[in-house]
């Protein structure tokens, strides 16, 4: 069958390329087009364009990205036309895939939606427009089941991909000497983001407080859109590695880190370090979410045991001081540091096994299958 896959971002290229690798072993003559990145075109097909040219987050970088978006869609559609494939599969990225969800209901296009869209922050009545346009919905987090039906829609919960990912890790033995690091420091892992104004927002704080931490060193996980070249320019006089293609490997030999927001924080929950959540961004787009957004937490490891696990420094709180002073707490008061890795400990058991991707491969299938004509 043919599969059109569309992610947008990083944390979509790993899902999506798990999920590829997943379909071609339930059905060998798999035939792949994607919007994606690096890892989706390892798994073989055609990158129709890479998620690059496509991650902007924020209310006001949509806006002054408008035209660069509208064309993205625009190309979207009609490549999805001119390829007709046999199911559409878009991976999280909602502003985005929304729309051409609902452009592929129009267009008699069957679609799946893997990782939903976390329509439970904000808008929560988009459940009712996502149940018009979306043919099955695949949830990984716990508690989006339970949401969807009290809207009265089905979902399938698979869940989540990340398990398959670790689990699919395969540890570097000798990270330390490969990556020219100190066997006798311990790691802070800085994990910055993948977006460009992640990184400009961010960077700068986390490379500050390295100095105040002089018996650790600090390393830095680049992200694949961008070349060394470009951490150069926060790092000043600093000596501060930036890691490409081995965050896993980061993690697996952290002893603590500061990290974005985003996927990355339950990737490192689930690697148990202890860690800071760290979110700055455009003043007006920060404001305008903290007036629509009706939860409590903004990171996924709060947002699943629903209790502060980890702190979340946000906007005028994220600073070098404040990250400073949290990551002295983690690295210094024992007490802490277990209570964290306690918490983790009951996050694995409510996250479940691996397994994600191959439900979500067999599941889009099935579906396929029982579809008439």
């Amino acid at each position: 069958m043919k599969y059109y896959l569309v992610a947008g971002e990083a944390s979509g290229d790993l899902h999506g390329a798990n999920l590829m690798k997943a379909l071609k072993a339930q059905d060998p003559n798999a035939q792949f087009r994607f919007f994606g990145g690096d890892l989706m075109l390892a798994e073989g097909g055609t990158l129709a364009k890479h998620y690059a040219e496509m991650a902007f987050m924020g209310f006001v970088e949509v806006v002054v990205n408008l035209t660069t978006i509208l064309k993205n869609l625009a190309f979207c559609k009609a490549d999805i036309i001119t390829w007709q494939p046999d199911v559409l599969i878009l991976i999280d990225f909602p502003g985005f895939n929304l729309k051409i969800a609902d452009f592929a209901k129009k267009n008699n296009l069957t679609t799946c939606y893997y990782i939903s869209p976390k329509v439970w922050a904000w808008n929560q009545k988009r459940v009712l427009k996502i149940k018009k346009i979306v043919d099955h919905l695949f949830c990984i987090l716990p508690f989006e089941v339970n949401f969807y039906k009290k809207w009265g829609m089905e979902v399938d919960y698979v869940g989540n991909p990340l398990l398959d990912a670790i689990a699919a890790f395969k540890p570097d033995g000798n990270f330390f000497e490969n990556n020219k690091l100190d066997p006798n420091k311990k790691i802070i892992a800085l994990l910055p983001g993948s977006r460009k104004q992640e990184l400009n927002y961010l960077l700068p704080d986390m490379v500050d407080i390295a100095d105040r931490f002089p018996d650790y060193q600090f390393v830095i996980a680049g992200a694949p859109t961008f070349k060394a070249e470009f951490y150069e320019q926060f790092l000043g006089d600093k000596n501060i590695p930036v890691i490409f293609g081995a965050t896993y490997d980061l993690l697996n030999n952290a002893h603590a880190a500061v990290v974005a927001s985003g996927t990355a924080i339950l990737e490192t929950a689930l690697f148990d370090v202890p860690q800071v959540l760290v979110y700055k961004g455009n003043t007006v787009s920060v404001g305008i979410a903290r007036a629509v957004i009706k939860i409590k937490y903004i990171g996924l490891v709060n947002l699943i045991m629903d209790a502060p696990v980890i702190k979340e420094l946000i906007q005028q709180d994220c600073n070098p001081q404040t990250i400073a002073d949290e990551l002295a707490l983690i690295l210094d008061d024992k007490t802490y540091r277990q209570n964290m890795l306690d918490n983790y400990n009951k996050l694995d058991e409510r996250m479940g096994k691996p397994g994600a991707s191959a439900k979500t491969a067999g599941l889009i299938i099935k579906y396929i299958s029982q579809k008439p004509g």
